[in-house]
C-alpha cells in the first residue's frame, strides 16, 4: 500500500469509469432502442448482450490505449 500514489488511484479510477461506460451504454441503447422501436423484448436483449459480450472482447486494447491517454 505504500507504493500506491494518488495519481494512480485517479488514472485508476479514471480508466475504469471510462471502461464501464464504454461497455455498457451501446449495450443499454442498442437494447432499448430496439426494444422501443419493435416491443420486441428478446430480440432487444440478444443484440444488446451480444453487443456487451464483443466490446468485452476489446477490453484488453481499449484499457491499453485509455491508459496511455493518461500517462502523456
Amino acid at each position: 500500500m505504500e507504493n500506491v500514489t494518488p495519481d494512480i488511484m485517479i488514472k485508476m479510477v479514471s480508466v475504469s469509469v471510462i471502461l464501464a461506460l464504454l461497455f455498457t451504454v451501446p449495450a443499454l441503447g442498442i437494447f432499448l432502442g430496439i426494444y422501443w422501436h419493435t416491443d420486441n423484448l428478446v430480440i432487444g436483449a440478444i443484440m444488446g448482450f451480444s453487443t456487451h459480450f464483443v466490446t468485452l472482447g476489446f477490453a484488453h486494447p481499449l484499457s491499453r490505449s485509455i491508459s496511455t491517454f493518461f500517462d502523456s
